[in-house]
């Protein structure tokens, strides 16, 4: 069984492409492409499922058309509709040496002018403004906002899982 843990969200099925089951796929991250895999995971119904892929094409920066193994017809195509796709973090961690800010879900975000202090755990990355933004639950169970930017991370060790980060004087106290 795949555990969350395991896979990062990568996009949505949105509807069906034609009708021999090709679906289309609103992605935030390319990495089925820059990754060698097979695959990707489907949360159907609370549980994560694999679907092998048998070919795909970009229709655009953010769209891809994909073919998955065994839905061939229109009316299967369309019970994906809506599905939120995952890849696995395993894959991703092998096959490259610089990690996508979706993978940066259930990270440790550190503070590195304050001793390291852990600001909390990265959720979700929300993509939704011009700037990125890591949507962040402190210890204390509040949820904070915090800009996803490659000028204040300092550092990401992506075995412990944790990102250090150094934030402009004051951005913390904000509310």
């Amino acid at each position: 069984m795949i555990r969350q843990e395991e896979v990062f969200k990568i996009g949505k099925i949105g509807k069906p492409h034609g009708v021999k089951g090709e679906v289309s796929l609103m992605f935030e991250d390319d990495v089925f492409d820059r990754v060698d895999a097979d695959y990707l995971v489907l949360l159907i119904d609370g549980i994560l499922v694999p679907f092998f892929f048998e070919e795909y094409r970009f229709k655009s920066g953010e769209t891809a058309l994909v073919k998955f193994c065994d839905i061939d017809t229109k009316e299967q195509a369309q019970e994906l509709t809506g599905c939120d796709v995952y890849f696995s973090r395993k894959l991703a961690e092998e096959s490259q040496d610089t990690m996508s800010l979706n993978e940066a879900e259930n990270f440790s975000l550190l503070d590195a002018n304050n001793d390291n202090r852990l600001i909390g755990t990265v959720k979700s990355v929300d993509y939704s403004t011009v700037n990125t933004l890591f949507n962040v639950e402190t210890p204390d169970g509040k949820e904070i906002m915090i800009p996803a930017s490659e000028d204040f991370i300092i550092d990401v060790d992506t075995e412990r899982h944790i990102i250090v980060v150094d934030l402009p004087e004051g951005l913390l106290d904000l509310e």
